[in-house]
């Protein structure tokens, strides 16, 4: 292609990405500078012009700056001519009116993972491994991968952003806040205007505290006094920023997972924890863990693969399941190092709603023993497969 876009929320490393990239000598412009921002808005050509590449920084400071870059491309099209960084999806922007369709790759940057934070930039966890190979070779999958053990709740309250993978808790907590500061105070008003940012704040504390829970969008505006159309409008700009992952629930018919409630979880469960002021990591931060690392990993795949929930009128419900062309894999987080038989009910119950699609459940748990805990249900340490 010859426009590559890398987005992903703020502080993940995109900038530092873009400067060290392997494909030779670029130009390199930082649309966070006021005197570049205003060229761009000026003169485009000025920056886009020439036959070196260029590297364009922080792209969402002037989306119309890409109606500019779709000429350049028209007129001379080049493999690698442009490497965009944005830290909003700039295809849920209002301001962006040109896509780019069919000159651009869209590439998403998430949190570090545990294996990036090990050194281990190039594993995505075993999850290709699990759907490539047969159920009953499962457990030797997991066994020779050499990972190591680690309390999820050190994971948790470490969160994922590069610059917080050395500091002190205490320390920690100062970039939390000053990080939602910036956000609140500066990348949120140059996405849309937000009428009052004491009450957007409170949204991002009620939504904290909602992690893994369906979304209900009128319940939550009459719980911080805000009317629904305006709870919906800010939680899109939360999704288009990153920090919020709004989590679809499985249905054969894909037109139902448009319409039933999603799941609610955030881009960074360090950052969530923050925002809710929660002292110590509940189960539902260990579900927002773990779906942190197959969006990590689903953004890595050349095709295509989902990742949802399931819930039934009953009760029933998976954490989460892994859709691709060809089969399902349910997976179900528990936080407990010794599971029972009984928590593999979901698990089987999703199976035998799916029997031609659906692989062994998958259930992850917070100690160091893999095993079958049933016929069609392993269990196995988090750490295992994340």
């Amino acid at each position: 292609m010859p426009v590559v876009v890398v987005t992903g929320a703020r502080q993940t490393g995109k900038t530092t990405l873009a400067r060290t990239s392997p494909t030779g000598s670029r130009r390199f412009h930082s649309l966070d500078d006021f005197d570049v921002a205003n060229l761009a808005r000026r003169d485009p050509q000025a920056l886009l012009g020439g036959t070196e590449p260029v590297t364009l920084d922080e792209v969402q400071r002037e989306p119309g700056l890409l109606s500019a870059i779709k000429k350049a491309v028209d007129q001379e099209r080049r493999t690698g001519q442009f490497l965009l960084t944005g830290s909003a999806n700039l295809l849920l922007m209002q301001k962006v009116a040109e896509s780019l369709a069919g000159r651009a790759s869209y590439l998403t940057l998430r949190p570090m993972t545990r294996s990036e934070q090990q050194g281990r930039a190039e594993d995505c966890g075993r999850w290709d491994d699990l759907l490539a190979s047969e159920e009953d070779a499962w457990i030797e999958q997991l066994r020779v991968h050499d990972a190591t053990p680690e309390d999820w709740r050190t994971q948790a309250q470490r969160g994922g952003f590069p610059a917080l993978q050395m500091s002190r808790q205490a320390d920690r907590a100062v970039w939390f806040e000053g990080y939602a500061r910036t956000y609140l105070e500066r990348d949120l008003l140059q996405l849309s205007s937000v009428s009052s940012l004491p009450d957007f704040r409170r949204l991002m504390r009620a939504t904290s505290l909602r992690v893994g829970q369906l979304l209900n969008q009128t319940e939550l505006g009459r719980d911080i006094g805000l009317p629904q159309p305006t709870v919906h409008r800010h939680l899109n700009l939360l999704e288009a920023s990153y920090l919020l992952v709004r989590l679809p629930p499985y249905a054969v018919n894909r037109t139902k997972r448009l319409i039933k409630s999603p799941k609610v979880y955030w881009g960074d469960v360090g950052l969530a924890l923050h925002l809710a002021g929660a002292p110590e990591p509940s189960g539902a931060h260990f579900e927002n863990l773990v779906l942190q690392h197959l969006l990590s990993w689903r953004d890595a795949q050349p095709s295509r693969a989902e990742i949802l929930f399931w819930r039934t009128t009953s009760g029933d419900g998976v954490d989460f399941v892994i859709e691709t062309d060809r089969q399902l894999l349910p997976i179900e987080v528990k936080m407990s190092a010794r599971p029972r038989l009984s928590d593999t009910r979901s698990l089987r119950a999703f199976r035998a709603e799916y029997p031609e699609t659906a692989r062994a459940g998958l259930l992850l748990h917070t100690g160091e023993e893999v095993k079958w805990l049933t016929s069609d249900v392993l269990a196995a340490p988090w750490w295992a497969v994340c």
